[in-house]
């Protein structure tokens, strides 16, 4: 990524229709400067509260209070390491909170970080909350769920027999606060190419929505427009949960610069030095004195000068694998060593038509529903935009339908009557 590459970036939560409160919490850093920049990155984060009443929601908070703070004011080079000291220090200091008070024991929260920096992008992660990233038709959830669901999967293959999905669906196996210490995911970097759009949502929509849907909406809208639609779908479906949207999209290169390979494979660092070098060829300079001696008359001597050169040749092999063994595991245990990572699970998303087909369904649906219970929305400016959707799909410009039939459905969402909705 470069710092001219321009960053479209929003955000939306909330409080969906059967919670008191907002226990989501989120925040967005745009640099200033390049220089800052090239230091840490762009950060963007989610941050979803557990605890009941206002617990919840102050852990929540102290973490996207605490992680902007210490990532930017860090100076360590390695966004990698600066990022997993960042999410420590929240665990730190929602730990120390909840310890003062025993209402506030065992408070705790999911954190999902993403820095976009020179690197890539870089992500580090606590809890269940989710990072995708959408390329094309394709997208990618690039965070493991800390969840019990996710973790036995993990350890049997197969949750058949073992798992009850209605039971344990919110069961998550870690977070910041509860825990003096804690085990931050961090991941990457991954490549950033241009036009890469990045979600990072609390489980209030990942439980809501399907993989193939947020790819498909995170593709044909712009971010402001598709935080809506993800939040006001979240909420259609029944809105059980807190609903936390930050979606970020990366610009185009500058005319001026050369784009980098999709994949980036990492260079052996384990390079040979002149000693093993020498050390080779000594053992074959051996070998061919050998050969030569046996070949003019002297065998025993030759016979002994091979066999001895066969026995070093084996032992410098197995020296050198030993050598790049212990190379590569330190390479593994160093923060500052590029770590090159892969989604843990990928989706194509719905087609342009797919995605359109499904809105105008919604809209019908929902349409009916306001009018029966008399919502107050302006039905003429929903009319334009509906009837505009549907000329679209007729003449399968399905991209634009999409955008009006996102906007003919959130004009009807703006009059969502909450305080019903709460009861």
């Amino acid at each position: 990524m470069f710092w001219e590459q321009s960053i479209q970036c929003d955000a939306a939560t909330d409080i969906g229709l059967r919670r008191q409160n907002n226990e989501d919490s989120h925040c967005v850093h745009i640099c200033r400067d390049e220089a800052e920049w090239r230091r840490c990155g762009h950060l963007m984060m989610v941050a979803d509260g557990m605890g009941g009443h206002a617990v919840g929601e102050l852990a929540s908070r102290i973490a996207v209070e605490t992680v902007p703070h210490t990532f930017l004011k860090a100076t360590s080079s390695d966004p990698r390491k600066l990022l997993q000291e960042s999410i420590l220090a929240a665990n730190h200091a929602i730990h120390e909170r909840g310890t003062q008070n025993v209402d506030f024991l065992h408070m705790g929260t999911t954190c999902t970080a993403l820095a976009l920096t020179p690197l890539g992008a870089i992500v580090g992660h606590v809890g269940d909350s989710r990072l995708y990233r959408v390329r094309r038709d394709r997208v990618d959830q690039l965070t493991f769920d800390h969840s019990l669901e996710w973790e036995l999967e993990r350890q049997h293959g197969t949750l058949e027999g073992i798992y009850n999905a209605h039971q344990h669906k919110n069961v998550i196996t870690r977070s910041l606060g509860p825990e003096k210490t804690i085990d931050v995911d961090i991941e990457g970097p991954f490549p950033i190419m241009p036009n890469d759009t990045f979600l990072i949502c609390s489980d209030g929509i990942s439980n809501q929505i399907s993989d193939p849907e947020i790819g498909a909406i995170l593709r044909e809208l712009p971010p402001p427009q598709a935080v809506n639609m993800l939040v006001n779908l979240a909420n259609i479906r029944g809105g059980p949960d807190n609903s936390t949207a930050v979606v970020v999209r990366v610009g185009e290169l500058p005319a001026n610069v050369i784009p980098s390979p999709l994949e980036i494979v990492p260079e052996e660092s384990a390079i040979l030095d002149w000693s093993w070098l020498f050390g080779f060829w000594g053992i074959a300079m051996a070998f061919v004195i050998g050969l030569a001696m046996q070949l003019f008359g002297d065998e025993f001597h030759g016979s002994v000068l091979v066999i001895i050169s066969l026995l070093a040749a084996g032992i410098l092999s197995l020296a050198l694998i030993r050598h790049r063994r212990l190379m590569r595991d330190s390479q593994l245990d160093d923060d500052s060593y590029t770590h090159h990572s892969r989604p843990h699970r990928t989706a194509v998303s719905l087609t342009s038509k797919a995605l359109l087909d499904l809105l105008l369904k919604i809209d019908a649906e929902l349409q009916r529903s306001a009018r029966d219970d008399g919502w107050g929305v302006n039905w003429t400016e929903h009319e334009q935009a509906l009837s505009s959707a549907q000329l679209c799909h007729r003449e399968k410009r399905f991209p634009k339908g999409v955008r009006d039939a996102a906007r003919a459905i959130g004009i009807i969402m703006e009059q969502l009557p909450r305080n019903s909705a709460h009861g």
